[in-house]
């Protein structure tokens, strides 16, 4: 091979021979280091055990009380009618509490996705019993999952990582807090991928969660655990967080709905993360259910006066009603490829099929193109993404076991500068993308150039409403990410999330929708993937999505910021069309 020249290189070997003894060394290190988690990590997996047992036995005591109690009426219901019914005194709190609790065990059991049980459960739901009707929240009496991030008094918010193990939370988050006064009930957390990086959903304390739809497959990440959760019915509400796709993915790959909000329409506080401080593509809040009205009802209970008091940074900008339940004809942009990541047959068939609904529909669908996608990704949200090269990342993990899915990054970032821009430049040669993801990685450097990738991505923001503006669009309508990956995968193909992460860049507010599954002529058409750069990335992305027949696939619903009423309404009008056209004649 005309590259392997470059290995003759003395230089070249000079670094690899570097490189050979900063591993070493880092793995002496690392075994040394690992001595703390190795402890915490056993009694993290006991804790959860017990607190699994409990949950148990709390289901045994309510099922006691009502030992006819038939769940799958209960389990069936959509949100909005459980809700109605609760309010209503045609179900007891308690037999609901016990079908999901149930519920979620036996799904824990196939797919794995629980990391903790929230005992005050209990003492809540005898605290609701005792309001007047009057003083009924939103939410009242449902049961609802969170993110292991969510902070909940008295439990761990790991974030998968050992060092953030027994740092029991000192008081509820705000969005618990909230949604608690709202009558609602949080019973269970949910597990994640190790630092929230990946959009797999695995960590060296609580292990891999499964895709429920097929068990070789991630159900993605980092909210994986909601989203198996939701899929197979052990609860009907969920709370996620967002940095690159984190709702949308899980969302996407186990076939229900979730948003991510714009930064700040819902408090960040008291929600753990591995890395904070990003002036671009922030970590957001956002729900996940298995439909739309569920999210607009989540979203009418959250923003309201009592968040904004517990958080002032968030503004109090109640749900417009009006927006969300509008029905003019909208005006539609879509896309079936970003020119970056070539979408799948089933992505870009999902994309068609909604567009032809829309425009069956009545609407008014315009075709749109991405500006400068690669230049979005690598230099923008990458750049952004680990701006301090990965310093504050490594120091998290110190004394950590690294996950498969974080072990390629994290052996990167540990190299010198030095060593690490030359690999960067040496794989130029053989992988340009896979150079450039390198190549971000290394950080911003200065604070003057920190100051100007900041500045590109207000400047990008500009360009991309611009381009928006000049064709008068309400929404735009874009592929997701599908179908599920298998296991391992997405650390072998994280430049495909290019569709999503970038609107954690631009910071609109975006949903999934569920609206077709993979076909066997989807499966056939991928003999002819070869991906736009025809690199060892786009092999991944075609390894990681055969074998997918059968599985679900969404599209995605954009609005521009602070818009969320206007992204659900386009949701619920996507979710409609798609159920009519299922239904029989």
């Amino acid at each position: 091979m005309p590259g392997m020249i470059w290995l003759s290189h003395p230089l070249v070997v000079l670094f690899l021979v570097a490189l050979l003894g900063a591993v070493l060394l880092g793995a002496t290190v690392l075994f040394w280091l690992q001595a703390p988690a190795r402890s915490k990590i056993p009694r993290a997996q006991k804790r959860r055990e017990e607190a699994l047992r409990r949950m148990a036995a709390l289901a045994e005591r309510l099922r006691q009380q009502e030992p006819e109690l038939d769940p799958k009426p209960i389990l069936e219901l959509p949100l909005e009618k459980l809700v109605q019914k609760l309010l209503a005194d045609e179900l007891s709190l308690e037999s609901v509490l016990c079908s999901y609790l149930e519920e979620a065990l036996k799904v824990h059991q196939e797919v794995n996705c629980l990391t903790d049980f929230l005992d005050e459960c209990e003492d809540q739901l005898q605290a609701l019993k005792k309001l007047k009707k009057s003083e009924r929240g939103l939410l009242y009496g449902v049961p609802i999952s969170l993110k292991d991030t969510y902070d909940c008094m008295g439990h761990d918010s790991s974030c998968g990582l050992a060092q953030f193990l027994e740092k029991p939370a000192a008081k509820d988050g705000v969005i618990v807090k909230v949604l608690k006064a709202q009558g609602a009930i949080p019973f269970v957390k949910t597990n994640v991928s190790q630092t929230l990086l990946s959009f797999d959903c695995s960590n060296p304390i609580y292990g891999q969660t499964l895709n429920p739809q097929n068990l070789k497959k991630t159900p993605g990440g980092s909210s994986g655990g909601e989203g198996a959760l939701l899929a197979e019915g052990g609860s009907i509400l969920g709370m996620g967080t967002d940095t690159g796709g984190s709702i949308r993915i899980p969302a996407s790959f186990c076939g229900v709905c979730g948003i991510r909000v714009t930064g700040h329409r819902l408090s960040y506080s008291g929600v753990a993360s591995a890395v904070k401080g990003r002036k671009a593509g922030i970590t957001v809040a956002g729900p996940l259910a298995r439909d739309v009205e569920s999210l607009a009802l989540c979203l009418r209970a959250l923003l309201s006066e009592h968040m904004h008091r517990l958080d002032p940074t968030t503004p109090f900008l109640p749900f417009r009603e009006q927006v969300y339940s509008s029905n003019r004809p909208l005006r539609i942009g879509y896309y079936e490829s970003d020119g970056f990541t070539q979408p799948s047959p089933s992505m870009a068939r999902a994309v068609k099929l909604t567009s032809k609904l829309l425009r069956d529909a009545g609407h008014q669908v315009i075709p749109f193109s991405v500006p400068r996608t690669e230049y979005a990704f690598f230099h923008l949200f990458l750049g952004n993404l680990l701006a301090d090269g990965g310093a504050i990342l490594l120091e998290k993990l110190q004394g950590d076991i690294l996950d498969p899915s974080m072990k390629d990054i994290v052996t990167f970032l540990r190299l010198p500068d030095s060593l690490k821009r030359f690999l960067a430049w040496i794989w130029k040669y053989f992988e340009p993308r896979v150079s450039q993801t390198w190549l971000m990685l290394c950080g911003a450097g200065t604070p003057k150039k920190l100051w100007e990738l900041h500045k590109a991505v207000e400047e990008y923001q500009q360009e991309f409403i611009a381009k928006w503006r000049s064709l008068d669009l309400d929404v735009l309508l874009s592929p997701a990410l599908d179908p599920a990956f298998y296991i391992g995968y997405p650390a072998k193909a994280n430049t495909s999330t290019s569709y999503l992460s970038l609107y954690n860049l631009l910071n609109f507010p975006a949903g999934v929708v569920p609206v077709t599954t993979v076909t066997p002529q989807d499966e056939k058409e991928l003999a002819f993937y070869k991906g736009y750069y025809r690199d060892i990335l786009d092999k991944n992305f075609l390894e990681a999505v055969r074998g997918s027949v059968g599985l679900s696939v969404a599209v995605q619903c954009i609005a521009l910021p602070w818009e969320e009423e206007l992204c659900l309404r386009f949701m619920k009008e996507v979710e409609t069309l798609v159920k009519n056209q299922m239904e029989p004649k």
